[in-house]
């Protein structure tokens, strides 16, 4: 198949003070993707702007002011954001979602005509937060607006080693919603055929890039024992971790991040956070 390669803008839309790797405070990587027919899609909308007016509200008071405690800025929101570029936040028409956890979906009512897409056991753990873990990571208040979801099955082609890839209603081939579960039930990637070749953004699959860009497995002492709170599927989520440090091993070309490392930003784009150090770590996105 014969791809366009689109235009990929990388947003940080929060800064997670109290979780840090390498003494750097966590991001929410956010893609912003100009399509030929198809409008501005997003990959994540991180928190929004309701977030910012009142996070103890709509993000639960832990959340707001102690494990994760982001840092008050509106001008931190997608929406913002999209604006200050020149466009209109109605140009967004599409959002696709790697999981349904607060910090992920916060900004889908700045975007309500949007529809979104995303994998359907996610949806289903998101409506139905049976468990005390769903309760807490999934707040219906960031849907209660009534999104246009378009849910997807585990079906589809291969991708690099990866199976039922799906390609998305409404979307072109060069956006795949690639399964990556363990984080939640219903956890995925997506893949961009971005201008300099194909991007991974792999949400929660790993903070720490060693965690899948090194021989051995490694993480922050922090932020490994967050992981180990927050996942659903433990031996799902390693597994998928094993696959992705296959990617980069036979695929060095394509360029693979998660939502959260401060050090994957591409050049020229550094997350809005007090410290940046001057020479990222092994495993950074370069």
């Amino acid at each position: 198949m014969s791809y366009v390669r689109l235009k990929v803008h990388h947003l940080n839309c929060a800064c997670i003070q109290r979780l840090t790797i390498h003494g750097q405070q966590l991001a929410c990587h956010v893609l912003l993707i100009e399509t030929p027919s198809s409008g501005l899609v997003l990959v994540d909308t991180g928190l929004g702007t309701a977030d910012y007016a009142n996070m103890p509200s709509r993000l639960g008071y832990m959340f707001a002011y102690g494990y994760a405690n982001p840092r008050r800025d509106p001008k931190l929101a997608a929406i913002e954001q999209i604006k200050a570029m020149g466009y209109q936040p109605s140009d967004v028409k599409h959002i696709v979602l790697t999981h349904m956890d607060l910090d992920h979906v916060g900004g889908l009512s700045d975007f309500p005509a949007a529809k979104v897409h995303l994998h359907a056991t996610e949806l289903k753990a998101a409506m139905e937060r049976r468990t005390f873990k769903a309760r807490h990571r999934y707040m219906p208040a960031m849907w209660a607006h009534g999104p246009d979801f378009q849910p997807y099955a585990v079906e589809g082609e291969r991708w690099l080693g990866f199976e039922a890839v799906r390609e998305l209603a409404g979307l072109p081939p060069e956006i795949l919603l690639i399964p990556l579960f363990g984080h939640t039930l219903g956890h995925c990637g997506v893949a961009v055929q971005g201008e300099d070749g194909w991007l991974l953004h792999a949400g929660d699959a790993y903070f720490d890039p060693r965690e899948v860009k090194g021989p051995v497995r490694k993480c922050a002492l922090k932020v490994g024992l967050f992981q180990f709170a927050v996942t659903t599927n433990r031996r799902m989520r390693f597994y998928n971790q094993d696959r992705l440090r296959s990617l980069t091993a036979d695929h060095p070309e394509v360029k693979l991040f998660s939502a959260h490392n401060p050090f994957e930003f591409p050049d020229g784009l550094q997350p809005a956070a007090p410290y940046i150090p001057r020479t990222a770590p092994a495993g950074s996105f370069a």
